[in-house]
């Protein structure tokens, strides 16, 4: 595999993560340095000039970023994703989003315009329009939240609902330009944590799509497609990739600092002599190492076309809610073993805590997955 982030650069990354909380400022030396380092090529495969890593190779790379500066790491997701989505699409002899990769290899910075307020049909259906310009182009216009890196992106993936086409109601998926303009960005990201990424709400305004960037008109609902398949593959593990990589890097400041508490109650003796504190570290360590493997093996049946049928998206979100609920609590064992430091905002842990927080908005979240699951096991509820 490449090395992409070398342990240099992540220190680098790892020291400005405090600032840019502090200042609630984007991370405008991290993406520079990750620029240089080729690191938003990662999925562009060999033959179009890139990198060519696997699912599961960015998915370790995602933790180890997450580990330095969970901001930068869940805000270079969103461009990961749509890369991702090419990528997988490409490999199965599906070129309609190989602009994406080229445009990657060339320097394009993409961003996810999808989430939109109480929407929980996500990928399926939209409150946003898609406006058909009369030669396969449409225009967008609707509200989008959580819009990462909205300082820094050229081109944004969105959606929206075609309402006035022959064959209407369609979701339409395409690409905007941003120097096409057609929307407003809100300075709106006033956050408890992940406070780098600038999730800004962008409020489409007939933002356009040409016909050749428009990669998908679906009848709303479920659907099968490859591409639907492909955001929420992508997604969901690099998502939970990076809040286990926040889990891995709490975990490695308890097990410092516990070493480097004394007790005056038991004769100056550390901190990781004490059995209690060594069954949380060791119970923290356990539920990391249950997630991991989770994550590779679902990765590695992407790439080698395993067919879980209607387990699939189930199985995707159940590794997320767990990996971000599981990041949760190592992040509060940490807190508990490394004591009141912590929590101080100056504290790297207090960061954490904070930023890990976010994982519980990202879809699909508990109630959803766990009905998923439901429907997949039992069917329909009954009328």
């Amino acid at each position: 595999m490449p090395e992409l982030l070398t342990d240099a650069l992540l220190e680098t990354i790892r020291a400005r993560a405090a600032g840019y909380d502090r200042d609630n400022s984007f991370f405008d030396d991290d993406l520079n340095d990750l620029i240089d380092a080729q690191y938003l090529t990662a999925f562009v495969p060999r033959e179009l000039g890139g990198p060519g890593l696997t699912l599961n190779e960015v998915s370790q790379q995602q933790r180890r970023l997450a580990g330095a500066s969970p901001a930068t790491a869940l805000a270079v997701n969103m461009h990961l994703v749509w890369t991702g989505v090419a990528r997988q699409l490409h490999d199965r002899g599906d070129g309609s989003l190989d602009f994406v990769l080229e445009g990657a290899r060339d320097g394009e910075i993409y961003a996810f315009g999808i989430s939109e307020a109480g929407n929980d049909l996500v990928l399926v259906g939209s409150d946003s329009e898609a406006r058909p310009d009369g030669g396969g182009g449409y225009s967008f216009y609707g509200t989008k939240i959580f819009t990462s890196l909205s300082p820094a992106w050229t081109v944004l993936g969105t959606m929206g609902q075609d309402s006035d086409s022959a064959d209407a109601p369609k979701v339409v998926y395409g690409f905007v330009r941003r120097e096409d303009g057609g929307f407003t960005i809100k300075d709106d990201w006033d956050t408890v944590g992940m406070r780098a990424s600038q999730s800004c709400t962008t409020v489409l305004e007939g933002a356009h799509a040409p016909a050749d960037r428009v990669v998908r008109r679906l009848t709303p609902g479920p659907n099968p497609d490859p591409f639907i398949f492909g955001i929420s593959s992508n997604f969901q593990l690099l998502v939970a990739s990076v809040y286990t990589g926040i889990a891995e890097r709490a975990l490695t400041i308890a097990i410092e600092t516990a070493k480097k508490r004394t007790s005056k109650l038991k004769a100056g003796a550390p901190y990781s002599d004490d059995p209690t504190i060594r069954w949380q570290v060791a119970d923290a360590w356990m539920a990391i190492d249950a997630v991991l493997p989770q994550i590779t093996a679902l990765a590695s049946d992407i790439e080698d076309g395993i067919d879980h049928g209607e387990l699939w998206m189930p199985k995707l979100s159940s590794v997320k809610v767990r990996a971000t609920e599981m990041a949760r609590q190592v992040v509060d064992s940490a807190i508990r073993v490394s004591g009141g430091s912590s929590y101080f905002s100056r504290s790297e842990l207090g960061r954490l805590y904070r930023d890990v927080l976010a994982g519980i908005f990202h879809p699909s979240g508990d109630l959803a997955t766990h009905n998923a699951v439901a429907q997949a096991l039992f069917g329909p509820v009954s009328s």
